[in-house]
C-alpha cells in the first residue's frame, strides 16, 4: 500500500473542515449525496465530515482514506452516524473493492490531490456497476481565462501542492469526468465561499455522471 502522510496539513484540515461546513460547505455535501441508495465507496473520505449527511436509503458506506491522522478521525466519526460506514486504508488509483462492487461513488475535495486523476477515475468507473452513479463536488480550473486562472498556475508551480496535502487548483475535472467515459448529467459550477476574498480554490464544481456500462 502507498503511504500518503500528511501530518501538518492534516491538522489543518480537521480545523479547516468545520469551518468551511459553517460557511456553507455542509449544505453542499448534502446536495452532493441527496437520493443515493445501496452501497457507496466515498474515495478520500477526510475526517468524515461527509458520513452524517447519507440519506437512510444507503444501505452501506466504505469510505477510503490514505491519510493516517485523517483516517483515524473518520473511524470516530463514523461511530456517531445512523448510515453502517467502514472506513479503510487505500488510495484512489487502486481501491480496495471488487469490479462492480457499489451501487454509487462519491468524491469531495479530494481528485484536486490524487497523483494520477486519470487512473483514480478508471478505478471509479471500475468498482462502479453499469449504471452507477459518480457523484462530485471539487474546486476546479476557472472555467475562463483571466486573473484566477493565471493565479492558478502560479499557485501549482509553487507551494501549493506541499502546503496543502497534494492540492493542485487548476485540474478541469469536469472534462476528465467525462474522459474517463462516465455520462455526464448533472454539472452545477460555484464560488466558494460565495463572498469575500477569492483565492486559487476558489471555483468549484458539483455534479453527477453515470458510468455507462462497467470497467473503462
Amino acid at each position: 500500500m502507498t503511504v500518503v502522510s500528511h501530518p501538518v496539513f492534516a491538522r489543518v484540515y480537521e480545523r479547516l473542515s468545520v469551518a468551511m461546513d459553517r460557511a456553507g460547505a455542509a449544505e453542499h455535501r448534502r446536495a452532493l449525496v441527496a437520493g443515493l441508495t445501496g452501497r457507496v465507496i466515498e474515495v478520500g473520505a477526510g475526517n468524515g465530515r461527509m458520513f452524517g449527511h447519507y440519506p437512510p436509503a444507503v444501505t452501506g458506506v466504505v469510505a477510503v482514506e490514505p491519510e493516517p491522522r485523517l483516517r483515524a478521525a473518520a473511524a470516530a466519526a463514523a461511530r456517531s452516524v445512523p448510515v453502517p460506514v467502514t472506513v479503510v486504508d487505500g488510495v484512489a488509483e487502486a481501491l480496495p473493492a471488487a469490479d462492480g462492487e457499489f451501487d454509487a461513488a462519491v468524491a469531495a475535495l479530494v481528485l484536486c490531490t490524487v497523483p494520477a486523476q486519470a487512473a483514480a477515475l478508471a478505478e471509479l468507473r471500475r468498482v462502479l456497476r453499469p449504471g452507477g452513479e459518480l457523484r462530485f463536488l471539487e474546486h476546479v480550473a476557472a472555467d475562463r481565462p483571466g486573473g484566477t486562472h493565471r493565479l492558478q498556475r502560479l499557485a501549482d508551480a509553487t507551494l501549493w501542492p506541499a502546503l496543502f496535502g497534494g492540492c493542485h487548483t487548476g485540474r478541469d475535472t469536469a472534462a476528465a469526468i467525462t474522459a474517463a467515459g462516465f455520462v455526464m448529467e448533472d454539472l452545477h459550477r460555484f464560488r466558494f465561499p460565495p463572498t469575500g476574498p477569492g483565492s486559487p480554490a476558489s471555483p468549484h464544481v458539483r455534479g453527477r455522471a453515470v458510468s455507462p456500462g462497467g470497467p473503462a
